[in-house]
């Protein structure tokens, strides 16, 4: 890479012709306390050799789930991947190609576009899919947006045991909007939808559910859709796409609008990204939802093709009728979902489920059977994803697990309080027995 330093009189003669000055002067418009206090000290220049040696050293103080027995999970998952995913979206025409905005020279981007688009209907139980969104959070934030285009209505129900940093995510979104969100009540480790009757009224644009939660516990929502529709609010569902193998669909449970983090569908960890948004809806939300949706046409000689059939971002169509801003979708993240569905098939979705869901109840048996450690809430059904109380501080668990080869799981102290001592296990369909025997050994020390 290149760099064109400039020197003092350059920067001076740069800073005078833009009316300013002196470079802090430039920056005044920033608030004081988000400036550093002194001039970053940089190390000497390296040559290229050494730059990579300096480099490559700090690229391997990272552990990555493949050197460790790991049982993270809060949104992103060690799920086996097919050898055959990555070979095939390393190729060229897909790893390279860009927004299909051509349609005559894009039909193998458009035509894996179309083929995830209804793979993810038929997962999800829904009517449309988007050609993808940027991550599960943005999804739900976008899906919020989108329920929030009725503009009699300005109040969000939203669970707290959505994932801590979604949540985030959505107070951002929603800061300069004339909206509010308030969050549904809890018990045992779920929602008490009880109350929701109570706090839904006609001003209500959407509730918005994660099942599996944030905890890895199931939500039971019957008789949440009929008092959504009797307020008119939407019903959003954030949910575990891999869980879907077994479970009941958002589809079925009457969602409006479904969203999911794509991650555990063949797509690796890569410590944090990219990853992939899912988003579906009801068909008679079409024209409010983001992105963009490839559709199947024909051509003048009757030829199956593949074209961009809605677009209502800005760059199309008038700003005040834009529905977002989102300018691309994931698409090498959607293709990488789109060839691990096809490869695992209908049956291979549904085992790897159970493997997940038989392999977490079997470690969660036997932590729950050591001296000191508990399930945080024993009577609530889960998929994979289980919390559980230590007798010591779970970043103490977390560290000691790395030297022994565990990736332990998440301190749940450090996004809530009352979560203290709380130690968030993931367990996907790559553990063996083995291993979860293993972890219970590890853990045993210490209750001593």
């Amino acid at each position: 890479m290149h760099y064109i330093p400039n020197s003092a009189p350059i920067e001076q003669s740069i800073l005078e012709s833009i009316g300013v000055a002196s470079f802090s002067e430039l920056l005044s418009a920033i608030p004081a306390d988000l400036l550093a206090k002194c001039r970053i000290n940089l190390p000497p220049s390296l040559s290229e050799p050494e730059l990579v040696r300096h480099m490559s050293t700090l690229a391997a103080r990272n552990r990555s789930t493949s050197e460790c027995i790991s049982f993270i999970g809060g949104g992103a998952y060690d799920h086996f991947i097919p050898a055959a995913v990555d070979f095939l979206v390393g190729r060229s025409e897909f790893y390279t190609a860009y927004t299909p905005y051509q349609p005559e020279v894009s039909q193998g981007t458009l035509q894996a576009i179309y083929e995830y688009q209804s793979m993810m209907c038929h997962l999800m139980g829904m009517d449309v899919a988007n050609a993808s969104m940027y991550d599960g959070a943005t999804a739900l934030a976008e899906a919020i947006l989108m329920a929030l285009s009725e503009p009699r209505k300005n109040k969000i129900l939203v669970s707290r045991l959505c994932h801590p940093a979604t949540l985030e995510v959505l107070q951002t979104y929603l800061h300069n909007r004339n909206s509010r969100i308030d969050y549904l009540p809890e018990k045992e480790g779920r929602l008490d939808l009880s109350t929701l009757a109570s706090l839904i009224d006609d001003n209500t644009a959407a509730v918005v559910v994660q099942t599996p939660n944030y905890l890895g516990n199931l939500e039971d929502l019957d008789g949440v859709t009929s008092l959504c529709e009797s307020s008119q609010a939407l019903l959003i569902l954030s949910v575990d796409p891999l869980s879907l193998g077994m479970l009941r669909s958002p589809g079925e449970w009457g969602a409006h609008i479904a969203v999911a983090e794509g991650q555990p569908l063949g797509i690796h960890q890569s410590f944090g990204g990219p990853y992939l948004g899912i988003f579906t809806a009801r068909k008679s939300l079409i024209r409010r939802m983001p992105g963009r949706i490839v559709g199947e046409t024909v051509d003048l000689d009757g030829k199956r093709g593949y074209v961009l059939v809605l677009q209502t971002r800005e760059q199309h169509i008038r700003r005040e009728r834009a529905t977002s801003n989102i300018c691309t979708n994931q698409g090498l993240m959607a293709l990488s979902s789109t060839i691990y569905l096809a490869l695992m098939g209908k049956n291979g979705l549904k085992k790897a489920a159970e493997l997940c869901f038989a392999n977490s109840h079997y470690l969660a048996e036997k932590i729950g059977g050591l001296k000191g450690f508990t399930l945080a809430y024993p009577n609530t059904a889960f998929f994979k994803e289980f919390a559980v109380r230590t007798p010591i501080e779970p970043a103490e668990i977390i560290r000691q697990g790395v030297t022994a080869g565990f990736l332990s799981g998440i301190d749940l102290g450090s996004t809530r309080p009352e979560w203290q001592n709380h130690l968030l296990i993931a367990v996907t369909e790559k553990r063996s027995r083995a291993e979860l025997d293993q972890f219970v050994d590890f853990l045993s020390r210490f209750t001593k």
